[in-house]
């Protein structure tokens, strides 16, 4: 199923979302600074094109540690993204999921457009993994957040 989504995804409008984030990384580039952006650009812009099967997470949540693009730099890094191109970015696919949701069958396109649509608010920090390393990622986090809770609680019955 997900190759078919893909094929159908791909061939009616998922390549001009996915050009759209490739000509802003080609920008982005150019200007020296911005080539952390056009990396994500890229990225995301490949997962554009195919997204089904396919999940954007958190890269301190994959490494189990923080990096420059997951702490404050990657913060600040954002804010600039949203600015200069995160939000015409977020519009294009805004427009996009409401023209899939007028059909019956284009409502999943139009909520992964919507995905692809929160991902371009903020993009630096967040990586593409297949959906079930992501399912794993989020398990390994949910048992870590109960542990603590548990060690948290133990302690304060000492």
């Amino acid at each position: 199923m997900r190759a078919i989504g893909n094929f159908l995804w791909f061939i009616l409008g998922g390549i001009f979302m996915g050009l759209f984030w490739w000509i802003i990384g080609v920008f982005a580039f150019v200007t020296i600074v911005g080539i952390p952006w056009a990396k994500a650009c890229f990225v995301i812009g490949q997962f554009t094109f195919f997204p089904f099967g396919k999940e954007a997470i958190s890269r301190k949540s994959l490494h189990q540690k923080e990096d420059i693009g997951t702490g404050t730099w990657g913060f600040i890094g954002n804010i600039l993204w949203f600015v200069f191109a995160g939000f015409w970015l977020a519009i294009g696919h805004i427009i996009s999921a409401v023209a899939c949701a007028l059909t019956i069958i284009g409502i999943p396109f139009a909520i992964q457009h919507l995905k692809l649509a929160v991902i371009s608010l903020a993009p630096i920090g967040q990586t593409i993994v297949d959906k079930e390393v992501a399912a794993v990622m989020r398990q390994k986090e949910a048992e870590a957040f109960v542990n603590k809770a548990k060690n948290n609680r133990s302690q304060k019955g000492k």
